[in-house]
């Protein structure tokens, strides 16, 4: 089996479905970790250089991205879908040559684990980011989490991730990917 590693010139972060009325249905704890991982994932992507790519499940129903996300966003344009995977045509052709993708966002036992799965059908190297995913349930995340292992993802933490991408300290990437993981 050959190592797991991540580089930067093959990762991109894709944030999936973190929107206001999804969010709102979630535990107000967990949702505020996640968004507080997801947040380290986007400017710690930023810092490296990696394309942020942001879906939106159905957003007339489900609303836009959630305002925090937003904000750290800033200007951007989500890809909408009514597939619960995000391995939809705009979302391949942001990621081009990059065949390595960082996965956050909700839920997990639905778009997460079908995007997942798509992914590595086609040959990409999914990357579960555990701590930026989220479910209703903590039993649907966890069966989530395992759905996606089960279908060729690598579990990861956000911190893991951007580590692993930065391989050294000691470079200003290194201080901002420090100063988002806090």
């Amino acid at each position: 089996m050959p190592t797991f590693r991540l580089t930067q010139d093959q990762a991109a972060l894709l944030v999936m479905d973190i929107q206001e009325r999804l969010c709102a249905a979630m535990d107000r704890d967990a949702l505020d970790r996640m968004l507080a991982r997801t947040s380290a994932a986007v400017e710690g992507a930023r810092a490296l250089g990696l394309p942020v790519i942001i879906t939106e499940q159905y957003p007339q129903g489900l609303g836009p991205t959630h305002s925090l996300l937003r904000l750290k966003l800033g200007s951007f344009k989500a890809v909408e879908k009514l597939e619960f995977s995000a391995a939809v045509p705009d979302v391949l052709a942001q990621l081009g040559t990059r065949k390595q993708v960082l996965v956050a966002g909700m839920e997990t036992h639905i778009c997460v684990f079908q995007t997942v799965r798509d992914f590595a059908e086609r040959g990409f190297t999914p990357v579960l980011l555990a701590d930026a995913v989220l479910s209703r349930s903590t039993e649907d995340r966890r069966v989530g989490l395992d759905l996606c292992r089960d279908a060729g993802a690598t579990v990861a933490t956000v911190e893991a991730a951007l580590f692993d991408l930065l391989g050294r300290a000691g470079t200003p990437e290194f201080k901002k990917v420090s100063t988002a993981v806090r």
